[in-house]
């Protein structure tokens, strides 16, 4: 059941004000009559010509909406100077109602277009179906493109300006929940490695449990790709990084490691590098984004550890490839651990938290319980020490100066990280992220 109703009048010209007039009166006659009680929610488009016609849009719509009383709380004209700055205003409106199942209505000569906008700024949570909005044949200033055959994509240069467009109103939002806040760990010297783990400030992401400065988009999730490249781009002006020469690990909750510079595998949790200027990066929300850097040999790594990651031995996996691929000293590799979910929080199906018992009874509280409370963090670190890795060379929530521990637990300050096990399926993500200096 269609949930709302996006009415495109954004390229209609102003001169047709009457005829647009009776379109949107038609229009609305069908939704009331055609549509289930409640009726859905409509969103009009349009164009905000000048900024002395402000309101001079809307206004002159009035005539054409005051008949619809069933509607009148449920309608809303949206007027903006382009279509990725309507459409996105738009898009929050839905999000805050939770709808995900959109008509739209628009001239045909709009669709190929929209849709192009659609892919940018939604993901595959959201439906739409799309009706055709009959106009004049005198529309000349209609934004239209040449007729193509069924299923032929918009010429590229159509698409770049789009994509301009769209990020260039995204760049122009204000930050959201404060400034952006990296944490860094004394352990990684800062004349050779740029590094960081990010908090949930600083970013445009709106969605409660995804503001603001989410990094990771999902066909699962309500943010965009979009929106989480212009999160990345605060992040990288911030911290120093080129976002060009940017490369997040592909999570599999699983110990395979790339390679930097060698074939890239489908998923993995791990990566290492010794190539100056690139930033690599893992993300956590609960699971453990762990940074890895070699002073001596000059390579790092990044590793996504949650509690399969860790039975499975992921870290040790990227330790293991830096030694073999750069001839790193295993005593000379530092590790840090990064904001992840705490003992004081994350529980296990007993079965699961055996496999950390056997790892060490400390990993493990409540051990008789039907979910125990399970410690990743120590399971890491025990099995960091097990591989040769120096405990001195450790950063984790056993430092007792809490303003160098930065391992703080996602689920207890919800004011600073994303957590899946507190959030939900909606949830956001922070990272870990680390590069070689110049």
């Amino acid at each position: 059941m269609v949930e709302a109703v996006l009415i495109d009048l954004f390229s209609l010209p102003a001169h047709l004000q009457s005829n647009i007039q009776g379109l949107l009166r038609n229009t609305l006659e069908t939704i009331e009559k055609c549509s289930s009680v409640p009726s859905p929610f409509v969103y009009v488009m349009c164009c905000q010509r000048q900024e002395s016609e402000r309101n001079g849009e809307e206004e002159s719509l009035l005539p054409a909406l005051t008949d619809f009383q069933s509607l009148k709380m449920r309608l809303e004209v949206v007027c903006s100077l382009t279509t990725a700055a309507a459409l996105y205003t738009i898009k929050q409106r839905l999000d805050e109602k939770d709808l995900s199942i959109i008509k739209v209505i628009l001239p045909s000569l709009r669709k190929d277009l929209m849709k192009v906008y659609i892919d940018h700024l939604f993901t595959a949570v959201y439906r739409f179906e799309f009706e055709g909005l009959q106009v004049a044949s005198d529309c000349k200033n209609l934004q239209r493109v040449e007729p193509r055959s069924e299923g032929q994509a918009l010429p590229l240069q159509d698409v770049a300006l789009i994509r301009s467009e769209i990020q260039t109103y995204l760049g122009s939002l204000p930050s959201l929940k404060g400034e952006l806040t990296i944490l860094r760990s004394s352990l990684i010297p800062d004349d050779i490695f740029l590094h960081g783990f990010t908090t949930r400030t600083g970013g445009i992401s709106y969605i409660p449990t995804l503001s603001s400065c989410n990094l990771f988009s999902s066909s699962k999730r309500r943010d965009p790709q979009v929106v989480v490249k212009e999160n990345l781009r605060r992040l990288a002006n911030a911290a120093g990084f080129n976002p060009e020469t940017f490369h997040r690990v592909k999570t599999d909750h699983a110990n395979a490691v790339y390679i930097m510079g060698k074939t890239e595998p489908d998923s993995y949790d791990g990566i290492v590098t010794n190539q100056k200027g690139v930033t690599i990066a893992a993300p956590g929300a609960d699971c453990i984004p762990v940074l890895f850097a070699d002073p001596v040999r000059k390579a790092c790594g990044a590793a996504h550890s949650g509690w399969k990651g860790t039975l499975l031995g992921v870290s040790m996996a990227t330790v293991n490839a830096m030694i073999s691929e750069y001839g790193c000293n295993v005593k000379d590799i530092l590790v840090v651990l990064g904001p992840s979910v705490g003992p004081c929080c994350y529980k296990l199906p007993h079965e699961s938290a055996k496999e950390f018992h056997r790892i060490g009874p400390k990993c493990v509280r409540q051990f008789d319980s039907v979910c125990p409370y399970i410690d990743i963090r120590r399971a890491t670190r025990i099995l960091l020490e097990s591989g040769g890795i120096l405990p001195e060379n450790i950063q984790d929530d056993s430092v007792t100066d809490q303003n160098q521990n930065i391992t703080l637990c996602t689920a207890c300050h919800p004011d600073k990280f994303y957590s899946h096990f507190r959030d939900g399926a909606n949830f956001g993500t922070q990272i870990g992220f680390i590069s070689i200096k110049d």
